[in-house]
């Protein structure tokens, strides 16, 4: 069993369910179930994907993407913790503020794998995390 972070993106292609972002997603969601892993996000996550369904007012939109997520993910604050790991990740100025909340989250909760689409990110070290990947890379 191993503890793999998902980034946000990965979250919206399930959501969407087409293309082969979804599938790829999909796989690796299914890879995840058959060896037991646990999936973890950030409350960062959460407050991203509710964007579009507030942005509509759909509020009964809004539950069904916060159940999904809640029922399926455990969610890590930013907390001080986080916050410390914040500081060291964002000594890379290349790392945006929201991908290194999504970093310091991961490495606050000792992620096994950090899983990304964004490729920038998969060339990153940092402390807490034993592996950082793209989508497009991540063998599970």
């Amino acid at each position: 069993m191993s503890r793999i972070f998902w980034d946000t993106n990965l979250f919206i292609y399930l959501i969407e369910g087409k293309g082969e972002l979804f599938r790829r997603t999909k796989l690796v969601a299914d890879r995840m179930l058959e060896r037991g892993d646990e999936l973890c996000t950030s409350t960062l996550t959460l407050g991203e994907i509710l964007v579009k369904p507030v942005e509509k007012g759909d509020e009964r939109l809004r539950q069904k993407y916060e159940h999904i997520l809640s029922g399926h993910a455990f969610l890590i604050p930013f907390d001080v913790t986080a916050a410390k790991f914040y500081a060291q990740i964002r000594q890379d100025r290349s790392i945006a503020p929201p991908d290194a909340i999504q970093l310091s989250c991961a490495a606050a909760a000792q992620s096994d794998l950090f899983i990304t689409n964004d490729d920038r990110l998969n060339r990153k070290v940092v402390r807490g995390i034993q592996f950082i990947s793209s989508l497009s890379q991540v063998f599970i």
